[in-house]
């Protein structure tokens, strides 16, 4: 498997990576969307395997105290592969200097990301667009 890595926007297809998240499966992410939150977001990865797009995944920061990590999806036929850990260091790296770098993550998958030094925090909190779907998914705690 040779995979290159990117963080260039010059040459997405921004209906690739819409189809990336749809089979990771992350959910319905329109095109226009992603161009948007990518373009927004200082660091940025993509991995391409024979120009195919396999990974992806990206981080807002401010420069200084916080980077949030977000958005990681992996092909389904490339996940156990290894993608996954490669992409998160290649973030927290791009991320270091910060006086914190944050994610949360898809219920279930805390394990993976504690294995690159994430702790649960007591005291997060987020509103959704759609509440109700996201404490149904188990992202936040029912009231």
């Amino acid at each position: 498997m040779t995979i290159t890595w990117t963080d260039t926007l010059d040459n997405i297809d921004w209906n690739e990576l819409s189809d990336l998240y749809r089979k990771a499966p992350l959910g319905e992410k329109p095109p226009e969307r992603l161009k948007t939150v990518f373009s927004n977001s200082m660091f940025r990865r993509f991995a391409y395997e024979d120009g195919v797009l396999v990974a992806a995944g990206r981080a807002l920061a401010d420069g200084a105290d916080c980077s949030y990590i977000c958005d990681i999806a992996i092909l389904p036929s490339h996940q156990g592969r290894g993608l996954g850990h490669a992409l998160i260091d290649q973030l927290v790296d791009l991320s270091r200097g910060h006086a914190k770098i944050i994610l949360y993550a898809v219920p279930g998958r805390e394990g993976f990301y504690a294995h690159h030094g994430f702790r649960r925090m007591t005291t997060a909190m987020a509103i959704f667009q759609d509440q109700e779907g996201a404490t149904a998914r188990g992202y936040l705690a029912p009231e």
